[in-house]
């Protein structure tokens, strides 16, 4: 959970200002989009600190800000891997649910930790309009050694959507894949739906991770 929370922290200024995105043609190309949205929420905290203890605001951030540009129902199905398959409709449903509300958690309260300081650099990169997939990567420099935090995006009716994030080496969905299928291989799905929402359950709850 901990390298968990570290992909989320270090992802936290992947968060998207409705009205900069407003002002992004669809066709721009990923990187454009990932460096003028983060770019618009860096400023905005540097107008504007967050106070960690403000959970409505925070959490009104994240559910206006980050959910509408981030695929829940691809990630999760990634996330799931082969048992996707094998869950009914309705198990389907529940588990981008509950997935969802648990990355909603790790999101607020990596928000919280970002900082005035926090800059961002976006090496080169090199796109054509006739992708549908990329990997966007960015730079995070904080006060101690930089950290490469890599978005993977694929292109949908809506636009560019995110679906994956990648932090030092470890990528949201394949350690969640890890975690899920050994928790399907004991209890099946709906054992993962159960673990999912207690885990819910806690995180609303304020207890300790």
């Amino acid at each position: 959970m901990k390298k968990l929370f570290l992909i989320a922290a270090c992802a936290a200024s992947f968060v998207f200002s409705g009205s900069a995105l407003a002002q992004i043609d669809d066709k721009s190309d990923p990187q454009t989009l990932i460096k003028t949205v983060t770019q618009q929420v860096l400023d905005e905290v540097h107008s504007q600190a967050l106070d960690p203890n403000d959970i409505p605001r925070i959490m009104e951030i994240v559910n206006r800000d980050i959910l509408p540009y981030i695929d829940f129902p691809y990630t999760t199905q990634l996330a799931i891997g082969r048992y996707w398959r094998t869950a009914t409709p309705a198990q389907q449903q529940t588990l981008v649910h509950q997935f969802q509300m648990l990355l909603i958690h790790l999101y607020a309260g990596a928000l919280a930790q970002l900082r005035p300081d926090q800059k961002i650099e976006y090496p080169p990169m090199r796109t054509s309009p006739n992708d549908t997939d990329a990997v966007v990567r960015t730079i995070a420099l904080t006060n101690a050694q930089p950290v490469e935090i890599d978005y993977r995006l694929h292109k949908t009716a809506q636009g560019w959507r995110v679906y994956d994030l990648n932090v030092v080496g470890a990528w949201l969905v394949q350690t969640y894949r890890q975690q899920f299928g050994e928790k399907i291989a004991q209890s099946g799905i709906d054992g993962l739906i159960q673990f999912l929402t207690e885990r819910n359950e806690q995180l609303a709850s304020g207890k300790p991770q």
